[in-house]
């Protein structure tokens, strides 16, 4: 019996099955079944495939029982608010950090990409006002495939990296694009001058002419630069995680021969669940339900009655057991944010008192359900002035860059397959 294999004996039968234990750089092994269906004629039941690798990686790696993330093997905490968002972006896409030059020349590139189709945004006049942004978000990003419908030669890396930085650039645009047709003012045009995450929040508050519009109310000339850091680093640290629900459809879409674009909206959909990507919308619901820190303690409470139906959004994650590394980083923005631009808001305090509550109580502790990234994004982007209806399209603008970056590893991986899960019956 060879060493690094894995015995698997069906005890009706007396029939043993040996399939090959394969080794990653880091995490747990894995068993190699691809032939089990056709050795032994049966499937494996995994529902939400908690259990299973769906793939070969080199992108991410997650760590949830230390509560560690890498992106190409970079700490979190060696990325979020010490590189730029746009040279994240290029580790994950080139597998390294740019130099000055490759950084100075990619953030110009992106710069000019930013802009879209005059006949995508005419798309946005067909939508009604009040519409949710990530409805007319996604359907704009599918009709991104028409405009760019050219098929990609999987030879041609010029095309890959092409379309990678096309869609990265885009999507801000879109994105803000979205929320003005929300509220039914005009459109604002990028401007070049501007970086990524600068941009973002220029042409979500100016008015045509220039004049930008500080979104807690009044005219405001400057966007702070504490503002355009905040921001920077939530998009770095939403930029990729694994093989998640959204990312596990953009690769299964990906694996169909659909259009990377078109896959990249099935990312979007996925995304926009309120237990993956509007979560954190979910969580300033629950602030404004609490209300005030004197009621702080009965929702403590009402979390931790098994009879009652309420749950404390925010706290706790499906992969990280322990403390979620993202939402240590945001932790420390959220407190530099709070001096530095002396808010005294009641949400703040709702969602301070919530936090120190739970922080205290066994309960939590003992459960491992300490505050997650969406806990802390959703009070961050409060304090921003975001509107709550723009956090899970700003989770898109950090993401998409993991979601292509995903698509394009699987359209390289010559042992790719389309994906098709099986399942056990129990119907008539």
């Amino acid at each position: 019996m060879a060493k690094n294999t894995m015995t698997l004996t069906d005890n009706r039968t007396g029939k043993e099955f040996e399939y090959n234990i394969m080794s990653g750089t880091r995490g747990p092994d894995v068993v190699d079944i691809r032939s089990f269906y056709k050795d032994s004629g049966m499937f494996t039941y995994d529902p939400g495939y908690t259990s299973t690798a769906s793939c070969e990686s080199k992108i991410t790696f997650i760590d949830g029982e230390n509560s560690e993330l890498r992106y190409r093997g970079y700490d979190i905490a060696e990325l979020a608010g010490k590189h730029s968002y746009l040279d994240v972006c290029y580790l994950l896409m080139r597998g390294r950090l740019p130099n000055k030059e490759e950084s100075k020349d990619f953030d110009l590139e992106i710069r000019h990409r930013s802009f879209v189709h005059e006949g995508l945004i005419r798309i946005f006049d067909a939508f009604p006002d009040h519409a949710h942004p990530m409805a007319t978000l996604g359907a704009a990003v599918m009709a991104l495939s028409t405009f760019y419908k050219e098929h990609l030669n999987l030879e041609d890396e010029d095309q890959f990296k092409e379309m990678r930085r096309r869609i990265v650039a885009k999507i801000p645009t879109i994105a803000a694009m979205a929320y003005r047709n929300s509220i039914g003012v005009p459109q604002i045009y990028p401007d070049v001058d501007r970086y990524f995450t600068e941009n973002f929040l220029y042409m979500m508050r100016a008015y045509p002419g220039g004049k930008m519009k500080n979104l807690g109310g009044g005219i405001n000339d400057e966007i702070r630069q504490v503002e355009v850091d905040a921001l920077d680093a939530i998009f770095t640290l939403h930029a990729d995680h694994e093989q998640n629900a959204s990312t596990t459809t953009v690769r299964a879409v990906g694996s169909t021969e659909a259009h990377p674009y078109v896959s990249i909206a099935s990312g979007i959909a996925a995304l926009w669940g309120s237990a993956h990507g509007g979560a954190n919308e979910k969580v300033m619901d629950q602030l404004k339900l609490i209300g005030d820190v004197k009621n702080v303690p009965t929702y403590i409470a009402k979390a931790k009655d098994r009879n009652d139906p309420f749950r404390l959004m925010g706290f706790g994650h499906r992969v990280y057991k322990n403390r979620d590394p993202r939402a240590e980083s945001l932790k420390g923005l959220q407190d530099q944010l709070r001096k530095e631009l002396n808010l005294d808001s009641k949400l703040l305090d709702v969602a301070a008192a919530v936090e120190e509550a739970a922080l205290a109580d066994d309960y939590f502790k003992d459960r491992g359900l300490y505050p997650n990234i969406d806990f802390y994004s959703g009070v961050i982007l409060t304090a921003l002035k975001i509107p709550v209806e723009m956090f899970t399209p700003i989770f898109v603008i950090g993401r998409t860059v993991g979601w292509i970056t995903q698509w394009s590893e699987l359209k390289q991986d010559p042992t790719a397959k389309i994906a098709r899960p099986r399942q056990l019956y129990t119907g008539k």
